[in-house]
């Protein structure tokens, strides 16, 4: 069969598709690199988060994300990726090699692509309508192909308590505050998180936003937050089953969008290394490490939907030939 790379214009609509993917603090931490018949991710460590993030977790979850829209996004425009994680492990930042192959899209495939889109992070609190048992297995299913879990959150008070830990333990961290301020309240800015997109905080909350700068959106719903829990783990915590945990989490955020579900993800407890562990223990039995929290549910349709995120060009993500990489 035949592989190679579809024309310039069908793979630069893809990789700005791809781009819509979430990321800590919005830092989009990927570049892109194409060769004559392969298109190349790697691990951009120059918008790693010293404070959040020192073990690089949360930016590899996030390429992950990214690796997984563009490969919903190929899909979509006929191309099947073939996917080679990790390729060289001498080289851990260069974390995937897409080789393609012709396909014949599907309307799955296509529901998911326009999904992309769609999808926006709602950190607002969600009504108290169901969600039916049939869509968390739905996307239970779809995360199990990518290699991980999903198990549904009862003892929503551990995650609480983690919650509300992590949350003092970095109101307390210096060097975390001002690291959050620098990637938030942002206007006009193609990266971070804007206050436009972001809640003003309740003494309700159940769970804590973070700490963002200049929140600005009023929520409308009353009441607790009504949020299912997810929490999505793997079978181990190395930077390859962390890509997977991304991919896994960007096909969940979109089939739950494709249904008209909300999301948000909720990452702040597993930073600090105490909580995850307890964590582990409590929601997975030490079987499985949990890389995400995910809340969904039905968003109040009382106001518009957040905006979308900024996003940087694709311009700026390319690596050139006469570039080195970072």
């Amino acid at each position: 069969m035949r592989r190679g790379l579809p024309d310039g214009t069908t793979v630069k609509a893809a990789l700005t598709l791809a781009g819509r993917a979430p990321s800590v603090h919005n830092v989009q931490p990927w570049r892109w690199r194409l060769a004559d018949h392969s298109i190349h991710l790697y691990l951009d460590t120059r918008r790693a988060l010293p404070a959040t993030d020192s073990d690089h977790r949360d930016i590899v979850i996030s390429c992950g994300a990214v690796l997984h829209h563009l490969t919903v996004a190929l899909t979509a425009m006929g191309w099947a990726p073939v996917i080679h994680r990790i390729p060289d492990p001498a080289e851990p930042d260069h974390l995937a090699a897409l080789t393609l192959v012709p396909h014949r899209p599907t309307a799955l495939d296509i529901s998911l692509s326009a999904a992309i889109t769609q999808r926006r992070t709602d950190r607002r609190h969600y009504t108290s309508w169901p969600v039916p048992p049939g869509y968390l297995g739905l996307l239970t299913e779809r995360a199990a192909v990518l290699g991980a879990v999903v198990r549904r959150i009862d003892d929503r008070e551990r995650v609480k308590a983690a919650a509300r830990t992590a949350s003092r333990v970095h109101a307390d961290d210096e060097a975390y505050r001002l690291e959050l301020a620098m990637w938030s309240g942002r206007h006009g800015s193609a990266d971070g998180v804007p206050g436009r997109d972001t809640p003003l905080p309740r003494p309700d909350d159940d769970f804590p936003p973070r700490a963002f700068a200049a929140p600005e959106i009023l929520d409308p719903a009353s009441g607790p937050d009504h949020a299912e829990l997810l929490v999505i783990g793997t079978s181990a915590d190395d930077r390859a089953s962390r890509l997977r945990a991304g991919e896994a989490i960007s096909s969940v955020l979109l089939t739950a969008t494709g249904i008209g579900l909300a999301t948000c993800l909720l990452t702040e407890p597993l930073e600090v290394a105490e909580e995850r562990a307890r964590l582990r223990d409590r929601l997975l039995h030490d079987i499985a490490f949990p890389q995400a929290i995910v809340r969904i549910g039905w968003a109040p349709t009382s106001a518009d939907a957040p905006p979308p995120t900024p996003r940087r060009p694709l311009e700026e993500l390319l690596v050139t030939k006469n570039e080195g990489l970072p």
